[in-house]
């Protein structure tokens, strides 16, 4: 072979070399939650009095679960987008989560009367949540399941089940701006049954989507 031809083949394959699955993963979440953030913006919006729920502290702490939600969601699909691969160190971020979710609802009953629990957990956006949630969840979901096609993973399902908990991570943490229920027990009940609904999407489509 030439040194011509040689260095003509090198260069070809540079020029197909195949983008990292993080950053096509990563990509692929950012351009899905902005996605959903226009569609937020545009057909939902925040709720009227959200300058003065800032200053709370239920308010601004709902978004936290959702957070570490959508980073472990996001984390644990890139590493289950390869063969063989662990959520890891994303199982622990997932886990805090739900174990930060759980310990506002311990403080939460621990301050307010008890005759006041089950109205403050009914309250008063239970169908919202529920719908909007996964509404919001719809670009995030779809652009994380295109990334993972593109990966080789050997659990689809569980894959798809990590995309969805990204995707609603994203969607709930939205979904919070506009949501006028801010104790956590109203939080702790209804957006996990939300976040359940895109994820059990998410593996199901993953099981059809993701096998090789």
């Amino acid at each position: 072979m030439k040194t011509e031809d040689l260095i003509a083949a090198l260069a070809a394959d540079g020029a197909t070399v195949e983008t990292p699955p993080a950053r096509r993963a990563g990509t692929a979440l950012l351009v899905g939650a902005l996605i959903a953030a226009v569609v937020f913006a545009v057909l939902i919006g925040p709720r009227p009095d959200w300058r003065a729920a800032i200053e709370t502290v239920r308010f601004p702490f709902k978004f936290v679960p959702f957070v570490l939600l959508a980073i472990g969601g996001i984390g644990g699909l890139i590493r289950l987008s390869r063969p063989d691969g662990r959520l890891g160190v994303f199982a622990a971020i997932l886990a805090l989560a739900a174990g930060l979710l759980l310990g506002s609802v311990v403080v939460e009953l621990a301050v307010v009367p008890a005759d006041r629990w089950a109205r403050l957990a009914i309250g008063h956006n239970a169908p919202h949540c529920l719908t909007l949630t996964p509404f919001l969840a719809i670009a995030p979901l779809a652009a994380a399941l295109l990334a993972a096609r593109h990966g080789a993973t050997t659990r689809p399902a569980l894959t798809g089940a990590v995309a969805g908990l990204a995707a609603a991570g994203v969607g709930a943490t939205l979904y919070a701006m506009n949501c006028t229920d801010d104790s956590p027990l109203f939080v702790a009940l209804w957006y996990p049954l939300a976040v359940a609904i895109v994820a059990g999407a998410g593996a199901l489509f993953g099981r059809r989507l993701l096998v090789w």
